[in-house]
């Protein structure tokens, strides 16, 4: 699935999980649940702060879950394809060396054909040596 074919909320949600695991990211997570300790300064109560930043914890692992979650989905589509890919691959192999086996043969057969023309005298060697030119290409 590429980028194209996802959905503005998709590729939203995309984003954020590329973001997710940036340095930056950790600087600003860092910085704001830090903050919240902050809240016992403007007079908040040490119950509320601790209930505001367990509160906070407990959504940023659900979301950070469900983050992981697309990142392995995205990433069993694109393995997906890749194997298909591969399987195409092995399989264009297979023929393309039973081409070439095919071909081997019929090059074998094609030299049986010219040695039996020149034994009996309807091909004669052009250079002269008395080999046909084909085969001291592939001495």
């Amino acid at each position: 699935m590429t980028t194209r074919s996802l959905t503005p909320v998709g590729k939203f949600f995309l984003k954020i999980t590329e973001w997710v695991g940036t340095p930056i990211s950790a600087i600003i997570h860092t910085l704001l649940f830090g903050g919240i300790f902050l809240l016992k300064l403007v007079g908040f109560s040490t119950e509320f702060v601790l209930a505001v930043l367990t509160t906070t914890v407990a959504l940023e692992v659900i979301y950070l879950a469900i983050f992981i979650q697309l990142s392995i989905n995205k990433s069993a589509r694109t393995l997906e394809k890749m194997e298909e890919e591969v399987a195409a691959i092995r399989e264009d192999e297979v023929k393309t060396h039973t081409i070439l086996i095919h071909l081997g043969h019929q090059m074998k057969a094609i030299q049986q054909d010219l040695d039996i023309l020149k034994k009996n005298g309807f091909l004669k060697s052009s250079n002269g040596n008395g080999k046909h030119p084909i085969r001291r290409a592939h001495a």
